[in-house]
């Protein structure tokens, strides 16, 4: 549980990459499959820590980053109240799973992973909704 009054910032990005989108397996609790992503460093920017995390946890460098939605359900993480900004972009160079990722996957809309950590199910079927040229349930 994290140990705050205030909710913590976090950043996930949706990285688009051989037609589909990269997920993690997360190392660490809560497990499942994740959109890569983590909490933003003290005097780090959003998309500064948008980019750190995705090369940290995919290898990849990211490009025509983008913001998408920011969640802010205080039960969307177990451990604690974040609030994450979430991006997109495409990304570039050789997938590996590095950092807290046992494992990174490219997945399309039909083949996603049963289990997916905190909410980025939800999170994935808004950006899928809005690529498929329909409104999401913000």
């Amino acid at each position: 549980m994290l140990n705050n009054k205030n909710p913590l910032p976090t950043v996930d990005i949706i990285i688009e990459y051989d037609g589909g989108v990269v997920l993690i397996e997360r190392m660490n609790p809560p497990y499942g499959w994740a959109i890569p992503g983590g909490f933003v460093d003290y005097n780090e920017s959003l998309e500064a820590a948008a980019l750190r995390e995705a090369k940290e946890e995919t290898n990849l460098t990211v490009s025509n980053l983008k913001q998408f939605h920011a969640y802010s359900a205080p039960e969307r993480d177990p451990r604690g109240h974040t609030i994450a900004n979430v991006f997109t972009g495409q990304g570039k160079g050789e997938l590996s799973a590095a950092s807290d990722a046992q494992n990174a996957a490219v997945f399309f809309f039909e083949n996603l992973p049963k289990t997916i950590a905190f909410d980025h199910r939800k999170i994935l079927d808004d950006y899928f909704c809005l690529k498929n040229g329909k409104e999401p349930q913000w």
